[in-house]
Formats: structure tokens, sequence, C-alpha cells
């Protein structure tokens, strides 16, 4: 078994998290290795959307033109397949829309940036165990060579809901198991309907999308799919069935390209992080795939990491740095796993009751615009705050997600985010004698910018000075 030289980081895993992570790391600087145990990218896409939230963070590194060239907008959005759909064109945002854009293409875009900032990218290599010591790792993995050993001084799982680095690690991941599933199907159509469609009845839900290359998805659910033990393997004719009793068509459905089936198991690691190994997206909370926000969580639990592992793996930041990841986004995990399961009830009320409770939710979506809009912004993550830790009073921006500030100079704070420094701002246009508070030692390579704002919104205009985090959230 060959022997490697040390590594200071290692991502698992070359998802959507594990290549944005990666090359967040390598933006601040630090060397990261990925092993990734396919050969080749996964051509079939589970998630399909981008939300808000996940756009701005592209914005704030300057990538989102170059998602949003390739992916179609979508100003509304649904909760819990309801009829009535959200309005996202009135949040605060330069992208008031969710991007639908196939994770495939997704991760392509990902690992032509995270290899151009220098990420080490190995496909077929998997990780078979690993073993904490006090200065570093020690991975097993196997590659096209055979087994080997690799020693890190980090380790990050983004290697999924069947973790290998979370079993290894010993972190718990309690929860519940599937007691019902749904099923999807990419396929060709001879006849198309109006497309997207989403339909809801005694029967079971059913939804459709157009795919590239003149492929269709069908996604559905059934009362006979309520049920602990896995139904099989989905076949072709089965789909048609299940599409023909919810449509009345098949549409002469043939060629499928992917036939899957996936459950409600909902479950969420009870740490982040233990010693020299953290967890990120999947690898950290399972759930049934409602709203399609799985991959953006797991998006904004890397960026959220990234500064401050760098910053810990440098020298820069004290250990106890990394502790705040666990604080900070265990809550997030959390209230995604309710909303995900909220959502599921939603769409799997196919009782009369379950109806009523539909009809009246949708109801207030359509004709209640500040409901419609909180559940836009939750669902797009823009509410996510951060709030500080510990006895005593702070601001109230403190924590919160900073929105993209225009300035008289013709910058906006989106664009001064493109290093992932962290950002004093000196807001009335002139830099104090006190700029740095005494005692109050700023980051390591904060950069200091003074500017004048244009039209601040709510709660920003009285504001003369503030740190922004490289994760665009107020210090």
């Amino acid at each position: 078994m060959g022997v490697e030289e040390i590594e200071e980081i290692v991502v698992v895993g070359a998802g959507p998290t594990g290549l944005w992570l990666a090359a967040e790391l390598r933006l601040q600087g630090v060397p990261v290795t990925v092993l990734e145990a396919r050969t080749e990218r996964d051509p079939h896409s589970k998630a399909l959307t981008l939300h808000p939230r996940t756009l701005e963070i592209l914005g704030m590194r300057g990538l989102a033109d170059d998602f949003v060239g390739e992916g179609m907008p979508v100003p509304t959005g649904h909760f819990g397949s309801l009829e009535s759909r959200m309005d996202f064109q009135v949040l605060d945002t330069p992208y008031p829309f969710t991007l639908f854009l196939p994770q495939a293409r997704t991760e392509a875009l990902l690992e032509r940036h995270a290899r151009s900032r220098g990420a080490r990218i190995l496909r077929g290599h998997r990780v078979t165990g690993l073993e904490q010591g006090p200065e570093a790792v020690r991975i097993e993995a196997e590659g096209p060579a055979g087994p080997y050993v690799l020693r890190a001084r980090w380790v990050v799982g983004c290697d999924g809901t069947r973790s290998r680095v979370r079993e290894a690690a010993g972190i718990d991941f309690p929860g519940t198991d599937a007691t019902l599933w749904g099923w999807l199907g990419d396929v060709v159509l001879a006849r198309t309907p109006a497309l997207p469609l989403s339909v809801s009845g005694p029967e079971g839900g059913l939804m459709a999308v157009p795919m590239p290359g003149g492929v269709t998805r069908f996604v559905g659910h059934a009362p006979e799919d309520r049920r602990g033990d896995h139904p099989g393997e989905l076949t072709l004719e089965e789909m048609r069935r299940r599409t023909r009793r919810v449509l009345g068509d098949d549409f002469g459905m043939r060629d499928p390209e992917w036939l899957s089936r996936f459950g409600n198991a909902t479950r969420q690691a009870a740490a982040y992080r233990r010693g020299r190994v953290l967890l990120a997206g999947d690898a950290a909370h399972m759930h049934f795939p409602a709203g399609g926000v799985g991959l953006n969580v797991g998006f904004q639990d890397a960026t959220n990491l990234a500064w401050k592992l760098a910053a810990t793996a440098l020298g820069t930041a004290p250990e106890w740095l990394l502790d705040t990841y666990h604080a900070e986004r265990h809550p997030v995990g959390a209230d995604l796993l309710t909303w995900t399961r909220a959502q599921t009830a939603l769409m799997t009320g196919y009782s009369p009751e379950g109806h009523a409770l539909r009809a009246v939710l949708s109801d207030l979506i359509g004709t209640v615009p500040a409901f419609s809009r909180a559940l836009a912004e939750r669902l797009g993550a823009l509410d996510v705050g951060y709030p500080p830790a510990g006895p005593g009073t702070s601001h109230p921006l403190a924590g919160t997600r900073a929105p993209d500030l225009a300035f008289a100079d013709g910058t906006g704070l989106f664009s001064l985010l493109r290093d992932g420094r962290h950002l004093l701002l000196e807001l009335d246009g002139h830099q104090g004698a006190d700029a740095v508070p005494a005692g109050r030692p700023l980051p390591h390579g904060t950069r200091h910018h003074t500017v004048r704002p244009v039209d601040a919104g709510p709660g920003w205009s009285a504001v003369r000075r503030v740190l922004v985090r490289p994760d665009g959230h107020v210090a």
C-alpha cells in the first residue's frame, strides 16, 4: 500500500458541495485535494434548481452570469406543489428567480471553476476508511493504481447521504426511516403536453418538466407508495401506468434515460465537526427532495465553512472558529428538515382533509402577498442569519445576510467580495481616525473600503461602518 505526503485539506466527494468548497478554499490560498469515487461526472441530474441565495453567492465571486446564461430563470416557485405559486420577483436580490439548470451542468461549471483555481481533483479514488490523529487524519483509499494511504490535516466529507467519512468518523446520523416513496423518470415522449405541469388528486401527484436533449422528466407519488420497504426498481411500464392514472395519457413515453425512486428518510448529523473531520451537504443532512433545496443548502454549507477552515489551516484564526460552523449551520439544517417534512405532508395529502389544507394554503399564497413573500424568502435562503451567541446586545444587522448595496462610485457590495476577504466598509464616504476600534483587531487580510451607499435599504441607512464576512454575512 503506497503512502503519499501529507495534504493540507482533503475533500471527499466531487458533487456541487465538494467542488464549491474546493474552489473557495483555493480562493483563500489553501492547497486542497478532492477525492471522488466516480470516474466520470454523474450524467443524471438529481437537482434541477438554483435558488436566489445560491446565485447571490456565485455573484459575489463574479460567476453568476455563467450560470444564468446557461439556465432558465423562473420568476415563481411552488411550495409543496400547491397550485398558487410564490412570486420571487418581489424579493430584494439581484436574482429574483429560481434558475432551472440541471445538476449535471451545474457540476460541470463548478468543476471547471475549481480546477481553474488550482484544486486537485482525483476521480476514481474511493475512500475506504480514516483514522484521526492529533496532527492529521490518516485516509485509506483505493485509486486506479490500487490502495494507498493519504494523510491530511483536515478532511471534509461531502460524499452524500451514505457518507463513508461520516461513518468512519463515528458521527451519529439520527432521524427517521422512509415511510413513503416517490419516483422519477427521464423519458422521450411521442406527444408532448403543455409543460411544465403539476397535478395533485386522490390518485396521487405528478409533475413534469422539459429537460435538455428532448427529454421530459416526470416525478410522481401515490397513496400506495406509503410503505416502509423499498418498492423495487421502477420500470417504464409502471411509470406509464401511473402517468395514465393521474393524467389520462402516457404521451407515448419511451427510451428512458433514467428511472429511479426516492424515499422520505430524514436524518441530520449530530455534529458537523468531530476533531479534524467535518461534514457538509448531503453527508450532513438527508430529506425528501421537496422544493429542490438540498443542493442549495449544501452549497451554502460550503460557503460558510470554507473561509473558517482556510483561516484555521493557515493559522490566521484560532481553531475555535471552526466550531462556529456547526453552531451556525446545524440549525439551518434542522430548519431544512422541518420545511421539507411540511412540504412532503402537503404533497402527499391525498385525503379530503389533506386537499382542504392544500386549498387553504394555496389561497393564502395567491391572495396574501406578505405570506407568499415570506415563503419565497425562506425557500430562497434570503432570510438565513447567524445571530451572535452569548450575553449582551448586538446590532440588529449582526449575522444577517448583507444585500448587494449599490455605491455612489458605481460599485456594489457583491463585486467587492470577489477576493473572498473580510470587508470593512466605511459608509459615510470617509475613513475615520477610529477605523479600527481599540482592542478589536480585524480578521487577517481584511480589506478596507470607503464608499457612499445609494438608497440603502431598511436598517442600513444609519449604518456608518460595517464588517462583512467572506460569505456575505454581517460580522
